[in-house]
């Protein structure tokens, strides 16, 4: 008998420390060790800003004019304009300033706007929330590396924000197809960023003319639509309003040049821009010191205290 107990207790002790050692293997296995913040800001080359996604009555200025934002080694990168899309910076665009993460918290140092903060919260293996408590906003960023990031859909997606890049286009060349219409004498156009997005403007001042000389006789409504199954063209229509709009297709030939095939003449225009405008300052700094004394204190009472979810239910 005591041959069999003893026996009894081998396999009894063996099948209880294979049976923790199956558990402790599969714990490691559902459980993968997790990334730091620093770590899953850095796993993926560009961050795009999905700007429709946005949650909250505020605004992030460094973020709301961002088509990507990057964090390198403590450096903040973002590409604002689409002037130089995935060229500037290797792709990852211009320096705008400097971050710090720690427990799921980001604080950002913009050069121009100054410090905002963030709780972050990972979506899915590419998607991070951003949510400024200060303005009780969410921002949603999708995650990619430069080698698989579609430069060229995001550049053709937004050409409305590239024709606002510049203070004004200028009429460079006219073909000599086409019959005589209206638009032959407008020698310039504006498409003004900010309110709806789809203003613009018109002159019919001599070539040569600086921007800020030029007199802009006519201020209506623009629009930027898809052509079926062509990426790269698009459908420009300009509101005159009294008289017939005026119906283009739409080709960018560079970062500074455009053509407009104008449909109901057969005239081919192109127009070359002037004054190129960067997007990396803010248009109000008024009130900017007190807002950064609120901002600040706010930053040293979230290092004192424990992370804790601050979104607004």
């Amino acid at each position: 008998m005591r041959t069999i107990k003893l026996i009894s207790g081998f396999l009894l002790i063996a099948t209880i420390f294979t049976s923790c050692s199956v558990n402790v293997i599969e714990d490691d296995f559902n459980n993968p060790p997790s990334l730091t913040l620093n770590q899953l800001l850095n796993s993926y080359d560009l961050w795009y800003v999905d700007i429709n996604a946005t949650l909250g009555p505020g605004e992030t200025p460094f973020l709301q004019k961002a088509f990507t934002v990057s964090f390198l080694n403590g450096n903040v990168y973002a590409n604002n304009n689409l002037v130089g899309f995935g060229q500037q910076g290797n792709g990852l665009g211009i320096s705008i300033g400097s971050y710090d993460a720690y427990d799921m918290i980001l604080d950002v140092f913009h050069a121009f706007d100054g410090f905002e903060t963030f709780d972050v919260y990972q979506i899915d293996s590419n998607t991070i929330e951003l949510y400024n408590p200060f303005n009780d906003t969410s921002y949603f960023l999708n995650g990619y590396q430069r080698s698989n990031f579609d430069y060229d859909f995001v550049f053709y997606d937004n050409i409305h924000y590239f024709l606002q890049e510049y203070e004004a286009w200028e009429k460079t060349f006219t073909s000599e197809a086409g019959a005589l219409n209206e638009f032959d004498n407008e020698n310039y156009l504006q498409f003004l960023a900010g309110g709806n997005d789809s203003v613009f403007r018109s002159s019919q001042d001599v070539n040569g003319v600086l921007v800020e000389d030029l007199i802009w006789d006519y201020t209506g409504v623009y629009g930027v639509g898809d052509i079926s199954n062509n990426m790269y063209l698009k459908t420009l229509t300009l509101d005159y309003d009294f008289f017939e709009n005026e119906n283009f297709e739409l080709s960018v030939l560079n970062d500074a040049r455009i053509e407009l095939y104008h449909a109901n003449s057969g005239t081919t225009y192109e127009f070359d821009g002037r004054g190129y405008i960067q997007f990396r300052t803010s248009k109000d700094a008024e009130g900017k010191s007190k807002l950064e004394d609120k901002k600040r204190k706010f930053k040293a009472e979230r290092k004192n205290n424990p992370r804790e979810n601050t979104r607004k239910t």
